[in-house]
């Protein structure tokens, strides 16, 4: 008889395999059993509720959410709406402000300078300041701002002085003619822009303009016209013809016409009429320069005459 023999796993083989499975059902109990600080974080009580939470506002619930932002934002609405929070934030500033005032730093007084067409008490409404203010709660820039608004205030600076003291310092503008319109008058700056259509009556001495656009034109003639005495000394008022040329309105109602270019040689003519051939003590009512090689004039009784034939001699 044949003997049938089992063929026998090698030792290592059988070893191999009882630590295989031995080891893996370790391995699985321990990924499943939490210990140490893990295991004391998820017992905590705050972690739950964090957990907790984390779930609550979970995306899958995004209706809630958003209910729950809506129901907050409509709340805050109805809390600015009531004044709530504005009255709290007002009453928070005003203990704040009396804290610092009383601590020395109140606003005692505001140093002037500058002002001379402006009024104090003007610039004081203006600023806007309290006796007694805190001195840290001024707005420089709105009190400069406010300032800046008033029709003689070119410039304006603002300064704290600590430790209770504000400094102001005011550049009024410069008035340099009065404009006359149908409708209004007005005191002009240099540049033609408009300062003020009050108290014209404290500037009888600055020239009249007369035009539209007169004032943004006016400043050439008027320099150039100062340097002649005996016009300066007639000159009413300067009046601005169709955007173009300028009349020279005289006191003795004489009406001077310049043309549109050349006129400043025209000026020294004129001046020759004046002083040298005493022009202004004629009938003369119109002086007309327009032309450059030719003078022509109407007297009162509306009669023109050239340079060659009035009261029958050249001038």
């Amino acid at each position: 008889m044949r003997s049938v023999r089992q063929a026998r796993k090698p030792r290592d083989e059988r070893g191999k395999q009882g630590r295989s499975s031995a080891r893996g059902v370790t391995r699985g109990a321990a990924q499943q059993k939490s210990f140490g600080r893990r295991q004391a974080l998820h017992s905590n009580l705050f972690s739950r509720a964090w957990n907790a939470v984390r779930g609550f506002l979970a995306l899958r619930r995004p209706m809630l959410i958003m209910t729950l932002v809506i129901v907050v934002l409509t709340a805050l609405a109805g809390l600015f709406a009531s004044g709530v929070i504005g009255r709290t934030i007002h009453r928070t500033e005003v203990a704040y402000d009396t804290l610092l005032a009383d601590a020395g730093f109140g606003i005692t007084q505001v140093h002037l300078s500058g002002n001379v067409r402006t009024p104090q008490v003007t610039i004081m409404a203006a600023l806007g300041f309290t006796q007694g203010q805190s001195i840290f709660s001024v707005n420089l820039p709105s009190a400069r701002a406010r300032l800046m608004q008033l029709p003689w205030v070119a410039d304006a600076v603002v300064k704290r002085r600590y430790p209770d003291d504000i400094n102001v310092r005011i550049v009024e503008k410069q008035p340099f003619a009065r404009w006359q319109t149908p409708k209004d008058s007005y005191v002009v700056e240099r540049s033609g822009a408009v300062i003020t259509d009050k108290g014209l009556d404290q500037f009888p001495r600055l020239p009249l303009l007369l035009g539209d656009g007169a004032p943004q034109k006016a400043a050439p003639i008027v320099a150039a016209v100062a340097g002649y005495r005996a016009i300066a000394a007639r000159v009413y008022a300067y009046q601005y013809q169709s955007d173009r040329r300028w009349n020279l309105l005289l006191d003795d109602g004489v009406v001077v016409k310049l043309p549109e270019t050349g006129w400043q040689k025209q000026l020294g003519a004129l001046e020759h009429l004046i002083v040298d051939k005493g022009i202004l003590e004629r009938d003369v009512v119109e002086i007309d320069l327009r032309s450059p090689t030719q003078y022509f004039f109407v007297t009162k009784t509306g009669e023109q005459k050239d340079k060659k034939t009035i009261s029958g001699r050249a001038i």
